[in-house]
């Protein structure tokens, strides 16, 4: 049985990350990105961000973080999440039979009562 306390601490994590989207997808539209889509399914994988900027298809995952305590945002995408993300993207490109380069990329975002910041890593990682 989930205690009050940590039923609570899951609301703050998911409300955490969910501001941390929003940050990512108003700073993508500021640098000139056309968001595609937010949240997108398929199978097992998530993708938080699809966006467009100049024929290149940016696949995003968006990290959110209280500190940099346990290491910084961005070193929590795990390799199964990439490939997740891989056979997502592939899914997405084929349904909507779209002919552009594809670049996965984190928005690494810190944020607390003290401290807000966003780092976007393009080319995070590659096709395995």
């Amino acid at each position: 049985m989930l205690t009050k306390n940590l039923l609570n601490q899951m609301a703050q994590h998911n409300d955490l990350g969910k501001e941390g989207e929003k940050m990512a997808q108003a700073y993508l539209l500021k640098q000139g990105y056309k968001i595609l889509a937010t949240n997108w399914q398929f199978g097992h994988a998530e993708i938080d961000v699809l966006a467009l900027k100049n024929d290149v298809l940016a696949v995003i995952e968006v990290k959110t973080r209280m500190s940099a305590k346990y290491g910084q945002p961005e070193t929590f995408v795990s390799d199964k999440k990439k490939k997740l993300l891989m056979r997502a993207v592939n899914h997405y490109v084929e349904k909507y039979d779209l002919s552009v380069e594809i670049r996965f990329d984190i928005i690494s975002i810190i944020k607390n009562k003290y401290t807000e910041s966003l780092t976007h890593i393009e080319d995070a990682f590659y096709w395995y």
